[in-house]
């Protein structure tokens, strides 16, 4: 690809299983916001006691032992959700109804889906970013830690899998760590209320094509649910122009998940959850330049120098497959899940080889591998009214490798061309990291509606460097009407480094040649983020229609990790700020009555780091003297943020089953380099400009049929918007919004 020299880049249980109705009310505080069915308490409990009339009352085509393997499922489903207590952070939820409300539903990929929710950024290559973090974010399966993968534009899971989402973040009780902007808990479909499933078409603007299928059924005491899709788009990453067909920007991608449960008996329950996604990308191209222009130097192979950008020809593979083996064990106050798991994920990049040679004096093949498999053990015990414990442990051992060939031309010690034939550097390494923790904390009611929840947890990571520490946790929650509810807390994270992307690069190799670092030698191996987190919040509700949450907090992070994507690759590599502070607001609210739906959410941020000490080589001398003595804004800040939906579903009449909906996005513009007048420039001093895009959908049922259409316009104003300029410290290629797009979905019950 061309690098960043180029500067336009070519890229009855009321609770939570099992606690009072009042420990329910105080953790599900923030479930209120951006949801329908998880708005109101209420709601959720009507909505439960629906399950449970259904069970009671066998109807013709379900059995008793049918009904009795329902009920034991819900029961283990209550028994898990109370061993992962939210008491003290803050949710958000969607369910699958809420998702296929969404403009796209299940065609789109998580990061949309995610942008609905309070506090989440939008960034280039499908990125999203939570109160102010790059990345820091955990996925969790049914409560099972899913490892991080390497993939950049790709995404492990595809949505169809999801019956409910939570996103967690604020201060985080004991249990969650290592990964802690925010907590992504996907329930996922298993197939236990019915035999059947769907088959999907959709497909539309940009050569989008997916079909799709999902089937979930039950056998006895075994469920099971199996999905799988094919994503094929010609706005496979970014548009890097602005343009609505970008050039050589296709993407072919494939998803499978499955899940498998089997229920032992009435206190326990084997699972097994394995998903496996690939997905190959085009690099997009700028169009119509020539080496030399944009600021580019050129260089000379073989008596070639000139290379148009049109034809260049960079590609990116991204696999990752994964698999949990779980088992589950509940008898009344006390509950378990012990978990083994697997991951398997790697990255190849293909570099259109002359073309990178000719603008950039380096080409560079890459392979990364990672493996990483461990076990997970999380449990609960309601030791009286007034004390419930919890208590586990986690550990991961991961292998990483990377392979690099590199075709440079040898250089002076200015850095110039010296010989105009290639030279190949050969650069391979791998490294084990072993990742060890452990935690306990206690949830004690106080008075009826005051709840303290305090404990702590052990994390040690051992591989470039091996880093310690104890995190002291503590929540207070109350809620002093029926209506109203408050908590404070206060949370100490330890997050290392994304292992499976900390570069492996000998620089010393690259001496001599055009491949060498550019003014800057240091390569100090990143540090584990240190971080004190204070969140305080309340969330309202009025009438039993509408609700709102106001929730801040303010961050003090030692060795603030960020990414940035650097060299030809793209590929992310983390740095430290030895310095940070965030702080913030979000803003929560929804309406619900009748066949209406309306939600808003509205973010305010600010992101600062200062003096970068790690991954030096990868920066300009200038920034890093200048970020040395000055707090700058972390390239992903983007200080308001607001999303919305509306949504109306007709219920009876000549329009019944039909459902209208639209969604808006606004954001005020990720960070830019500032240019003065004197020619200096101060990194990330400015902002992209603002923009807002607004999205419908129109979705029609056929009953009888069992016949599902849709109609989705994205971007309806056609706004073109810049989402980066591919100037910023780490930032590396621009990228814009996608355009207008028209799709249209089928889909046939089966």
């Amino acid at each position: 690809m061309i690098s960043k020299r180029l500067r336009i880049g070519c890229l009855t249980k009321y609770s939570l299983a099992g606690l009072t109705t009042l420990a329910y009310m105080l953790m599900s505080h923030a479930a209120y916001a951006a949801t329908e069915e998880t708005v109101p308490t209420e709601q959720t409990i009507d909505q439960k006691e629906k399950a449970e009339d259904k069970t009671d009352t066998p109807n013709n085509q379900d059995s008793a032992q049918k009904n009795t393997i329902l009920v034991t499922a819900q029961k283990l489903n209550e028994a898990r959700a109370q061993i992962q207590s939210h008491l003290g952070a803050t949710v958000y939820s969607l369910d699958q109804k809420q998702i296929e409300a969404i403009p796209g539903g299940y065609n789109q990929q998580m990061n949309n889906i995610l942008l609905q929710m309070p506090g989440v950024t939008q960034d280039q290559f499908s990125q999203v970013h939570i109160r102010g973090d790059h990345n820091n974010l955990q996925y969790r399966i049914n409560g099972i830690i899913l490892p991080e993968g390497i993939s950049v534009f790709g995404q492990t899971l595809a949505p169809r899998m999801i019956e409910k989402m939570d996103l967690i973040t604020g201060a985080l009780p004991a249990q969650y760590g290592l990964r802690t902007a925010g907590i992504i808990d996907i329930t996922t479909k298993s197939g236990l209320q019915k035999n059947g499933g769907t088959a999907s078409i959709y497909g539309g603007s940009h050569q989008t094509i997916i079909p799709s299928v999902q089937y979930g059924g039950s056998t006895g005491s075994t469920n099971y649910y199996v999905t799988g899709e094919y994503r094929h788009t010609a706005l496979g990453i970014d548009s890097i122009d602005g343009s609505s067909t970008p050039l050589h920007d296709h993407s072919n991608q494939g998803h499978f998940f499955g899940y498998l449960d089997h229920i032992l008996d009435d206190s326990n329950r084997i699972s097994l959850t394995a998903g496996y996604s690939q997905q190959n990308f085009q690099i997009p191209n700028p169009r119509n330049i020539h080496p030399g222009e944009n600021g580019t130097t050129g260089f000379n192979l073989n008596g070639q120098t000139d290379y148009l950008s049109n034809n260049l020809d960079e590609n990116q593979r991204e696999r990752t497959g994964f698999a949990q083996l779980a088992f589950m064990h509940d008898s009344g106050p006390f509950s378990m899940q012990a978990s083994i798991f697997g991951r398997y994920s790697s990255l190849d990049y293909y570099p259109s080889v002359a073309g990178e040679l000719i603008y950039n004096g380096l080409a560079q093949r890459i392979t990364r591998r990672n493996v990483a498999f461990g076990l997970q053990y999380d449990a609960s015990w309601h030791v009286s009214k007034h004390h419930t414990l919890r208590g586990g442990f986690f550990f991961d051992r991961e292998r990483g490798s990377t392979f690099s060939t590199s075709s440079v031309f040898a250089a002076d010690d200015d850095g110039n061309q010296t010989s105009t034939l290639p030279l190949s550097v050969i650069d391979n390494g791998g490294k084990t990291q072993l990742t060890y923790s452990a935690y306990v904390q206690d949830e004690w009611k106080l008075a009826q509606n005051l709840t303290f929840n305090y404990g702590v947890r052990f994390d040690l990571y051992s591989s470039y460097r091996t880093e310690h520490q104890f995190s002291p946790r503590a929540n207070l929650t109350w809620q002093p009407t029926k209506t109203t509810a408050l908590h404070i807390g206060y949370s100490r994270y330890f997050s290392p480094p994304p292992f499976e992307l900390v570069s492996y690069r000998t620089i010393s190799r690259f001496t001599g040649t055009t491949g060498a670092a550019t003014g800057v030698n240091q390569a100090t191996t990143p540090y584990a983020e240190r971080q004190n987190y204070y969140d305080a919040g309340i969330q309202q509700k009025i009438g039993r229609d509408f609700t709102f949450g106001v929730d801040g907090y303010y961050r003090q992070s030692h060795n603030l990790i960020d990414e940035g994507q650097f060299g030809e690759a793209i590929l992310m590599t983390p740095f430290n700020y030895r310095y940070g502070k965030i702080w913030g607001i979000d803003f929560n609210s929804s309406y619900t009555h009748g066949g209406w739906h309306v939600y808003g959410n509205f973010a305010y941020q600010k992101a600062l780091g200062k003096k970068i000490v790690s991954s030096q080589y990868n920066f300009d001398p200038d920034d890093l003297a200048y970020i040395a003595s000055h707090y700058i804004y972390l390239d992903h800040n983007q200080s308001w943020t607001a999303s919305g939906g509306v949504s109306y579903r007709f219920r009876d009449g000549v329009l019944k089953n039909l459902q209208l909906g639209a969604t808006a996005l606004y954001g005020s513009g990720l960070r830019t380099d500032l240019s003065l007048a004197n020619g200096d420039s101060i990194p990330n001093g400015a902002s992209v400009k603002p923009y807002a895009s607004v999205n419908t959908t129109m979705m029609y049922r056929l009953e009888k049929q069992g016949i599902d259409l849709r109609f989705d316009i994205i971007n309806i104003g056609d706004h073109i918007y810049q989402i980066r300029t591919g100037e910023g410290v780490g930032v590396g290629l621009p990228s814009y919004g996608a355009r207008r797009g028209f799709f249209f979905g089928f889909s046939k019950d089966i």
